[in-house]
């Protein structure tokens, strides 16, 4: 930063300055953890000598939790991508199944939102289309918060469930699919070229919860980027204003990462997001009937109560994913 010129470069000096405070910001973290560690680990052998069991237990609880927050430091240290500090935008599409997948598509919903919960993250919805019965359309949802992108990255692909379905009366087995997105929400340090004279803005009546003024009022927004043929939409706010910036806002996520794969030219990349949402492109199936299992088909994790997976417990999937790509 001393060099004559660096503030010169504005744009260059502020990306190095944020990357800076965020390599700073993860040492400063190393440093307290192993400080605490280290004080821990001699106050437990100390309170061990003496005899004091009662002190021994609390010391270990504390030391566990410190060993865990180790852990969580060791994984964010797989998130090594150029994008993976950012937040993320997660689209969710029911496949083939009607109802069932529909309803399955807001399970997921339900799934990843509860996953933020758990870990303080900022939630926006941006766009919801309801089922015509039950479950979900079509749905985005805005993650806010550093390395968001990074976590969810990899939970883009084809979700299967099956189940006892609760909309037949014969009570069969039914297998839903439904697919997840996972963008990179932009922040102010990239910058995606879009012309207005590339767009085009349609208006229409949301459909669905939010009263009668959203229903008769032109608010929802639809956006086409004519290049590429990427088309968004957002219906989530009464006012058209912000709809059409929550649909910029997706558009530019999409946009940007549409030209990264065509820089980069990932045939993985490229060709994940043109499978069918059917069987045989599942990353991973979610098993209720006639056993219980999460099974991840990349990481051959395998995880057995399926209800707390599917109520955000989603991070030794991340664990595994991270590490399989770290190894590969």
């Amino acid at each position: 930063m001393a060099e004559p010129g660096f503030w010169d470069r504005s744009d260059e000096a502020q990306k190095t300055v944020a990357s800076l405070k965020r390599a700073k910001r993860t040492i400063d973290e190393w440093r307290a953890r192993d400080s605490a560690l280290r004080n821990l680990s001699e106050l437990a052998e100390l309170a061990e000598s003496e005899g004091d069991e009662g002190l021994v237990r609390e010391l270990t609880q504390e030391l566990d939790g410190v060993e865990h927050e180790v852990g969580q430091l060791e994984l964010r240290s797989l998130l090594s991508g150029e994008h993976d500090r950012l937040g993320a935008l997660i689209s969710i599409h029911p496949g083939a199944g009607g109802t069932e997948s529909q309803d399955w598509a807001q399970m997921l919903m339900r799934m990843y939102l509860r996953w933020a919960e758990r870990h303080q993250y900022a939630t926006r919805l941006l766009d919801l289309q309801p089922g015509d019965e039950a479950g979900i359309k079509d749905a985005t949802i805005e993650i806010a918060g550093e390395h968001a992108y990074g976590y969810l990255k990899g939970e883009s692909g084809v979700h299967r469930l099956v189940r006892i379905s609760p909309y037949d009366a014969a009570q069969r087995r039914h297998t839903s699919f439904a697919s997840v997105f996972i963008f990179p929400m932009v922040d102010d340090t990239i910058t995606v070229d879009i012309s207005p004279g590339d767009l085009r803005v349609d208006t229409f009546r949301a459909s669905g919860a939010g009263g009668q003024h959203v229903n008769k009022t032109e608010s929802a927004v639809r956006i086409t980027h004519l290049p590429t043929g990427l088309a968004v939409q957002s219906q989530a706010e009464r006012s058209q204003h912000r709809n059409r910036e929550f649909a910029m806002r997706i558009l530019t996520a999409r946009l940007f990462l549409h030209l990264q794969e065509q820089e980069r030219a990932k045939t993985e990349a490229l060709t994940a997001p043109k499978k069918d949402i059917d069987f045989g492109s599942q990353i991973r199936s979610y098993v209720l009937h006639p056993y219980t299992m999460v099974n991840d088909h990349r990481t051959e994790l395998k995880v057995g109560d399926v209800h707390a997976v599917l109520d955000g417990e989603l991070d030794a999937f991340i664990d595994a994913y991270l590490k399989r790509k770290e190894r590969s």
